[in-house]
């Protein structure tokens, strides 16, 4: 068993060692701070944009297309009947192997503010209601997953290509996924290396004003809310959640870059390929500063070992601030995981540290075998995608439904 100190060592040669074999990125990925696809199955062009639904095949994880149903839904138990302010989603064609599920696929969009030189807009956001509601949910009403697509993504195949609505259908959950504007960045990157984004501006507002808008209009339990991403999306979801933690019981980063820095296009670049140096630190000290009663925040972090876009650096400077954040000592001893490769390539071999205060689970950090920059366990039709697991919606979800906030 390896103190924190070892593992972050660990995790930090790791990442120098990936960014000497690299000889450098690519034009188009400084043009658009966006990696290129990895290799991947290609899925016929009709499928690629849309969102299918879980289905509750045992071992397979599958994704199941949604099927809109009336437009009211009342949460037994909640004592509500609410009119829906977002509209049923067109059906989607699931592929032919994956048979529809029961939830509620909507969409709606959030208004924006006109500002300077900017007219007003409306950022899209997508809600997946599950048909099943445990008894807690029906009294409380039901949790809710915040998701972040990265770029080049859109919030369906961000949907599609996770299959966390399967797991939201399976454990009784809701989840939102809204979608980066265009307008804001042609590759639909959230803007996560921007400072006044980090200090709480550019679209934080607005992802916090739909998150509003949805737990007014529907039957949410506002102590089980998290925020979850991957890439661009992580970087954005980690951002919400040190700006407003009251809001979120847990936050789910998936091949994220390290808070506070960049600051640039150039300067994210750098941050994704060597971490964010000196500023990892001074970052969490300027979030405390801000907020002297900061809350703790427990975090899942989940990294490819292979991942030569935003690379393993990162996660071990992640794993550094949230130690911090949750008043985790350097020295503190991490119960590990570690867990061979899996039969006909299933799944890569990782390894899993957990960080306990007493007996809750503060920090948990996965580390992925040749996993590149891609969703562990998810559609490989899709982009930034790997069939072989472990399956990372999975591990979020057990990992959020042991956190509430008080």
């Amino acid at each position: 068993m390896k103190s924190a100190a070892g593992l972050l060592r660990s995790l930090v040669r790791t990442g120098t060692r990936q960014s000497k074999s690299v000889n450098k990125l690519m034009t188009a990925l400084f043009k658009a701070a966006t990696p290129p696809a990895p290799k991947r199955k290609r899925a016929p062009a009709a499928k690629v944009a849309k969102v299918a639904k879980p289905a509750a095949k045992k071992g397979a994880d599958p994704v199941r297309g949604p099927t809109p149903k009336p437009a009211t839904r009342a949460i037994p138990g909640a004592g509500v009947r609410v009119e829906r302010a977002a509209r049923a989603a067109k059906p989607v064609a699931p592929a032919p192997h994956i048979p529809p599920a029961p939830g509620k696929w909507l969409a709606s969009h959030y208004p924006m503010p006109a500002g300077v030189g900017k007219p007003a807009q409306r950022m899209s956001y997508w809600l997946y209601l599950p048909d099943h509601v445990p008894e807690q949910a029906a009294r409380k009403g039901l949790p809710l997953v915040v998701m972040l697509h990265g770029c080049q993504q859109t919030a369906t195949q961000f949907a599609q290509g996770t299959r966390m609505n399967h797991w939201a259908e399976r454990m009784g959950c809701a989840v939102l996924y809204p979608q980066q504007l265009v307008s804001s960045h042609p590759q639909r990157c959230w803007k996560w290396y921007d400072r006044a984004t980090q200090e709480g501006g550019g679209d934080v507002p607005a992802i916090v004003g739909m998150l509003h808008k949805v737990m007014t209009e529907y039957a949410i339990d506002r102590s089980r809310v998290y925020i979850a991403g991957i890439s661009a999306g992580a970087g954005m979801a980690n951002i919400v959640a040190l700006n407003h933690p009251r809001l979120f019981a847990a936050v789910g980063l998936h091949s994220g870059p390290v808070y506070g820095a960049g600051h640039s296009t150039m300067g994210a670049l750098g941050v994704m390929r060597h971490g964010g140096g000196v500023r990892a630190d001074m970052a969490v000290r300027e979030v405390m500063a801000r907020q002297p009663h900061f809350p703790g925040m427990p975090t899942i972090l989940i990294q490819g070992e292979g991942d030569s876009v935003v690379r393993p650096i990162n996660q071990a400077q992640l794993a550094k601030q949230s130690m911090a954040l949750n008043g985790l000592g350097a020295v503190a001893e991490p119960k590990v995981t570690q867990r061979a490769r899996g039969r006909g390539g299933r799944h890569n071999a990782h390894r899993i540290d957990d960080f306990y205060a007493g007996r809750k689970l503060l920090l948990r950090v996965a580390r992925i075998e040749q996993l590149e920059h891609a969703w562990s366990g998810g559609d490989e039709a899709l982009a930034y995608n790997a069939k072989a697991g472990p399956d990372a919606s999975k591990m979020m979800m057990e990992f959020f439904a042991r956190h509430h906030r008080a």
